[in-house]
């Protein structure tokens, strides 16, 4: 599972947020809005993470 990672950085001297996730990447001009999309990515990978461990424990 990737890690999500938040990167604060400055483009044409605007403060940008990037939010990685392994190689996925998307910027937000609010750091708010990429603090809210990183915590329910990082939410859904660890459920999806899960789903998989019980269906494979139930095989």
């Amino acid at each position: 599972m990737p890690e999500v990672e938040l990167h604060c950085i400055e483009r044409h001297g605007r403060v940008l947020w990037r939010v990685i996730a392994g190689k996925r990447v998307l910027t937000f001009h609010e750091e708010m809005a990429a603090r809210a999309f990183a915590a329910q990515l990082h939410l859904r990978l660890n459920w999806l993470q899960a789903q998989r461990q019980a269906e494979q424990r139930a095989d």
